[in-house]
């Protein structure tokens, strides 16, 4: 589990076949620990002077940015919390929804917008001032339309994360909140089972509060 709060910058050293190296000053991993590499998590496989490596199924390949990780590029690294470490954030998988991709941009004095355009699944978890994971960052939702949703990021997120470097069109990983997950999952199946009927019976909502 992770909490989306990005321990360093580090920079992909190679990609080739499903071998990932990170070039990272953090020392503190060993054999088959879990981290997040632009919020997808990955397991430690080797180490070497300087960095470590990663290896990323098939299944992973195709649910991320994966271009994000070529050669040189730079990435958010955070390693898996443990007991006892501070908790800031919010409740992180590593386990990428589905990829989105930036629209818009406006830098203001004190904060900058960003419009991340995504697919309905996921917008349908998006819950404005409530959570998402965009290339393993924690940030707050600030609105959603039908399309997209709208990040509002101070100075200090952007001097020490890589979105002061996006551009319009790049696409971007995206973790929306387990628990808002859960509940959207939840309810869908439920109102399935009804036969999408609108209408709740008291016994329904009792026990959809069971359920929780």
């Amino acid at each position: 589990m992770f909490s989306g709060l990005v321990r360093e910058i580090a920079q992909v050293k190679s990609f080739t076949s499903n071998t990932l190296e990170i070039l990272t000053s953090y020392n503190k991993a060993h054999l088959g620990d879990s981290i997040a590499i632009n919020g997808a998590c990955l397991t430690a496989i080797s180490f070497f002077n300087g960095g470590m490596a990663m290896e990323l199924s098939k299944h992973t390949q195709q649910h991320i940015a994966l271009e994000n990780y070529t050669q040189g590029s730079f990435v958010h690294l955070e390693p898996a919390l443990q007991v006892g470490d501070r908790f800031d954030g919010h409740i992180v998988q590593g386990h990428i929804d589905s990829i989105g991709r930036i629209t818009q941009i406006h830098h203001h004095t004190d904060s900058s917008d960003f419009w991340i355009q995504s697919s309905p699944q996921t917008l349908s978890c998006i819950i404005p001032k409530g959570s998402v994971c965009v290339d393993g960052i924690s940030l707050t939702i600030v609105e959603r339309t039908q399309d997209s949703f709208k990040l509002t990021l101070i100075p200090h997120t952007l001097k020490n994360t890589l979105f002061g470097q996006f551009k319009v069109g790049r696409r971007v990983n995206i973790e929306t909140d387990i628990i808002t997950r859960s509940v959207v999952s939840t309810l869908h199946s439920f109102m399935e089972s009804k036969g999408n009927s609108s209408h709740l019976s008291w016994n329904d909502i009792d026990a959809l509060n069971l359920i929780y």
